[in-house]
């Protein structure tokens, strides 16, 4: 018994001292950010609205300030609430906050492989490369711009086969959207009738509705139980399989094809480079991270673009005030007879408010895509571990009561001066800031202003209930705001 006691004893004794050693060595390098105190497996989310996490993480940031950690289940998060944080972060730390933290749904779906949730050396040549590569094949230049010309071309005349009939204009959006970004990675357009392109469509839209289900938002909390309780996410995650499976026979397709002296699309060109970089065993130029940085290019160049068209059809139905007017700038400027073009956009200053007000008050992602510290970090006095998970929030920035007056309503006055001409605002970040801006923010920009544009031009928007009725507010999802449906009517000028 003693011999048994002693033991116990030394035992407590080198658990003291290891707890000791590590409280010392925290205490030395800083504090970490405060936050609510969190219950072991299930974190924070009984302090929290797991439905509505920016609001929770605004009422957080009035209690805890603009730096404070809280736990979604097990998994330990910095929340940077305020334009002053997030810029200091991204921007004047950008090196230290350039890592990509991973949400458990994100993680399974894209396995760290691809440019958005990659890391280290990997990301840096694949995003390098991605750049310099779709910008070989337009992607921000005159020959993109006659691209997204013609493809609106075609959805203007498929809205007037609509014969006026109310409808929801979501897929004609995304099949317009969509074939931009096929043209520059796979090479080509699909025709608006093809099975094989509706189906893969079909399969897109099915998983922006099922990411508002109960059960998926959960995912991220509960990623472990969740694998093995059926439900939406189960189908989400076989969706996203198929996609998967798309663009990778598409890259099977162009390996057989392959002519290296005249490459067609972005996939032949990582081709190239993967046969450039044969001999090095350390290459990042894989089957694997062109198949996963394909479907990332795809996804994002499809998703984001028309998802903030649909918000904003749905928004400017509601004012037809604001269409007018809209269409009085379209008409003075562009006129009936020819294509929008990206010059037009500086002589149209209410038509460009509108369109940066619809992407401020959307706010499509308010949490950001998520960040790491690829370092341990001091930040404002605060430690932060090295590969902690960061929540840049674009929610505060984009709403911020001091910057827009009256952030949670619409209102183009946001982006305008007093004599009606453009005003820029440092708080617009919808396609985040730093390292981690999104790599096709010149192209999402070109293709919303030329297809709204061209819609307007060609189209009045008639609702199917009162006006006023309209419920314009986003739908919220542990990752991206998300429009309601609706129906409308296009009816030709």
């Amino acid at each position: 018994m003693e011999v048994l006691g002693g033991t116990t004893i030394f035992l407590l004794v080198c658990i003291l001292c290891l707890l000791f050693a590590t409280w010392r060595s925290r205490s030395q390098k800083g504090k970490e950010p405060p936050g609510p105190t969190a219950f072991p497996i299930i974190g924070n989310l009984l302090q929290i609205n797991s439905w509505n996490l920016p609001e929770s993480f605004k009422e957080l940031s009035e209690k805890y300030g603009p730096i404070f950690t809280v736990h979604l289940g097990p998994q330990k998060v910095v929340v940077l609430y305020g334009y002053d944080v997030v810029k200091e972060a991204l921007i004047d730390q950008g090196d230290d906050f350039s890592g990509r933290g991973s949400l458990p749904l994100i993680k399974k779906l894209f396995q760290g492989t691809g440019i958005v949730t990659s890391n280290g050396e990997t990301w840096k040549q694949l995003r390098r490369f991605a750049i310099t590569t779709l910008r070989d094949f337009g992607m921000g230049k005159r020959g993109i711009e006659e691209r997204i010309q013609e493809e609106a071309h075609f959805l203007v005349e498929r809205l007037k086969n609509t014969h006026e009939r109310p409808l929801d204009p979501g897929n004609f959006l995304v099949h317009a959207v969509s074939n931009i970004i096929c043209s520059i990675i796979f090479g080509d357009r699909f025709d608006y009738e093809d099975e094989k392109f509706l189906t893969l469509i079909d399969w897109i839209e099915e998983n922006n509705r099922l990411q508002t289900a109960i059960q998926t938002q959960l995912y991220n909390f509960f990623p472990t139980l969740m694998d093995y309780l059926p439900g939406p996410h189960q189908r989400l995650i076989k969706n996203f399989e198929k996609v998967d499976k798309f663009t990778t026979d598409i890259v099977m397709e162009h390996q057989k094809t392959l002519d290296p002296t005249c490459p067609r699309d972005f996939i032949d060109s990582f081709l190239n480079k993967m046969e450039q970089e044969k001999g090095n065993d350390d290459s990042k130029f894989t089957t694997e991270t062109l198949s996963r940085t394909t479907l990332d290019l795809f996804l994002a160049g499809t998703g984001t673009t028309s998802i903030t068209l649909r918000f904003a059809i749905l928004i400017l139905h509601k004012y037809p005030e604001i269409v007018e007017k809209m269409q009085k700038e379209i008409d003075s400027v562009i006129g009936r007879d020819r294509s929008p073009c990206m010059s037009d956009r500086s002589q149209m200053p209410f038509t460009d408010a509108v369109i940066h007000e619809v992407q401020r008050y959307i706010d499509f992602l308010p949490l950001n895509v998520p960040h790491a510290v690829i370092r341990d970090t001091t930040f404002r006095g605060y430690f932060i571990p090295k590969d902690t998970m960061i929540f840049p929030m674009l929610s505060s920035v984009l709403h911020d009561s001091k910057e827009f007056p009256n952030p949670e309503k619409f209102d183009p006055g946001h982006f305008l001066n007093a004599d009606g001409t453009f005003k820029k605002s440092d708080y617009f970040l919808p396609f985040s800031t730093g390292k981690r801006v999104c790599a096709g923010e010149g192209l999402a920009r070109m293709e919303i202003f030329i297809f709204l544009t061209s819609i307007l031009q060609n189209f009045t928007l008639k609702p199917v209930m009162d006006h006023k009725d309209i419920d314009i507010s986003p739908v919220i999802t542990s990752m991206a705001s998300l429009p309601r449906h609706y129906d409308v009517s296009f009816v030709p000028r």
